[in-house]
């Protein structure tokens, strides 16, 4: 990828990003060239393999630029994974070097790091294969994650397709992103969208709602959101917001988008929630960034979608996995989405419906699991809700008053789904878990995990309140004592 041309061409004083403070071309073309010749130094070049395993960062950036500038191959790892999922991306890809933080990465709910780089070398390892440009990691909201490459041809493609989507931020705008920048939406559509395109990228310092719209009310020129659902879910239950006056749309993708949180965003801030439609292996695949066809989506351009069995299927002339080919997932130039839905006839728009794996078979009777999620996403008191099938129909659900539990959303449920579709159990959970890329973790066994830890955690402040009380109750009987034996003396 020519990245001097497509990413980092342009007036040498434009501010590009927007951190804590603001970073020109030229500053960003200098980090760049010094970060290329650090890499070069240590072996990279054509051909290279290079794992990137650096927290959201200018850092992070100048990198991976300079991994492909180097004309190498850069293997996205995301900064949250742990330990053994790090040295398990390093055994299955065997890259030559490695790129990592110099000193310890602070708090998670941080948008971007102060952090310095290192250059690794890493015994055994081998040249990039296939003439992929970048390696990312699917989601594995649903079990191991798949690994994906993608070669230049297609991500510069990519980059393009976003100039010709309607709506999407570009010069004059500035877009406040929360999307990883291991993830599609974060890397292409937020960063190498915004370098090829003049708009300016700005990461705020946290990522809780008090750094999200203390970033939109200082925005300097009309701002655009990028953020996953669960995030706009937090900024829409804010009651009182600070003035945004530039703040004039918000993209989201990843999961289904709750009609309440459409409606409820829109009413607090006098905005639409654009919706994209994309996977790792594709990037950004549709859209319906206005809202003025929802649920429909629009397919991007150079997209095409048909349906088979009631599952989307999107042409892509290759298939975007690693290693053999898995038929399961991409043949004779289709690749599954596993996701159902259907196309228009006559205008083409695609609606999705939701994971064509949540049809499942109770007592010989179907069951959409998807269905009965969408309908628990309304029950009163819920803000998230995901489930799965282990055997049972089992849901998992965050409320804003843990304090009724389950039971009035039970009560709920059970005047509204026939008992066959109604979960055995429903479980509530402070968060519910999930993946880097912020879409929900649909594992049964990591959903079990999470409820046995909240239940954990739930049993030990009950016993330090416990402890608490007595000490408490002790000092009390302790004070009154000694009251009583001054009064005696």
């Amino acid at each position: 990828m020519d990245v001097d041309e497509l990413l980092l061409a342009g007036p040498v004083g434009e501010v590009v990003l927007r951190l804590d403070e603001a970073v020109t071309r030229r500053r960003l073309r200098q980090l760049v060239a010094e970060r290329h010749g650090r890499l070069a130094d240590a072996g990279a070049g054509a051909g290279s393999s290079v794992a990137v395993h650096l927290p959201p960062s200018l850092e992070y950036i100048a990198v991976v630029l300079a991994v492909w500038r180097a004309g190498a191959q850069a293997i996205l790892i995301d900064h949250r994974f742990t330990d053994y999922e790090v040295a398990s991306c390093l055994e299955r890809l065997r890259p030559q070097l490695a790129v990592e933080p110099v000193g310890a990465v602070a708090r998670p709910m941080r948008g971007f790091h102060d952090i310095g780089s290192k250059v690794v070398a890493l015994p055994g390892g081998v040249p990039a294969a296939g003439g992929h440009a970048l390696i990312q990691f699917s989601s594995g909201s649903t079990g191991p994650s798949k690994i994906i490459g993608r070669g230049a041809e297609d991500l510069v493609a990519e980059v393009e397709r976003y100039t010709r989507i309607d709506g999407f931020p570009s010069s004059g705008r500035q877009v406040v992103s929360l999307a990883s920048l291991t993830n599609v939406l974060g890397l292409v559509g937020g960063l190498l969208n915004s370098l090829h395109t003049g708009a300016e990228l700005v990461l705020p310092r946290h990522t809780g709602t008090g750094g999200i719209l203390r970033c939109l009310a200082a925005a300097g020129s009309p701002a655009v959101l990028l953020a996953v659902p669960s995030q706009l879910e937090l900024l829409a239950r804010v009651s009182a917001p600070p003035p945004t006056p530039l703040f004039e749309g918000a993209i989201t993708g990843g999961e289904l988008l709750r009609d309440e949180l459409w409606n409820s965003f829109a009413d607090r801030y006098c905005v639409r929630i654009g919706t994209m439609y994309g996977m790792t292996e594709a990037g950004v695949m549709a859209t319906d960034l206005s809202g003025a066809h929802r649920p429909e989506l629009t397919p991007a351009p150079g997209h095409e979608f048909r349906v088979e069995d009631g599952e989307l299927l999107l042409h892509r002339p290759e298939s975007p996995y690693l290693g053999a080919t898995d038929p399961g997932r991409w043949a004779d130039g289709w690749l599954r989405t596993r996701d159902a839905g259907s196309v228009d006839p006559v205008t083409g728009r695609v609606t999705v419906l939701g994971r064509l794996d949540s049809q499942i078979s109770v007592n010989g009777l179907k069951v959409d699991l998807n269905e009965v999620e969408q309908l628990l996403a309304h029950a009163p008191g819920v803000t998230e809700a995901v489930v799965v099938h282990d055997g049972a129909i089992r849901a998992y659900v965050a409320l804003d008053d843990a304090g009724h539990g389950t039971a009035p959303v039970e009560a709920w449920l059970k005047e509204r789904l026939a008992p066959y579709k109604r979960p055995r159990a429903v479980h509530a959970l402070p968060v519910l878990p999930r993946t880097s890329s912020g879409k929900p973790v649909r594992s049964a066994s990591a959903l079990a995990e999470a409820r046995q830890g909240a239940a954990r955690s739930a049993r030990e402040g009950v016993s330090r309140s416990a402890r608490q009380d007595v000490d408490r109750s002790a000092r009390q009987d302790v004070g009154r004592s000694a009251r009583q034996d001054v009064g005696r003396s």
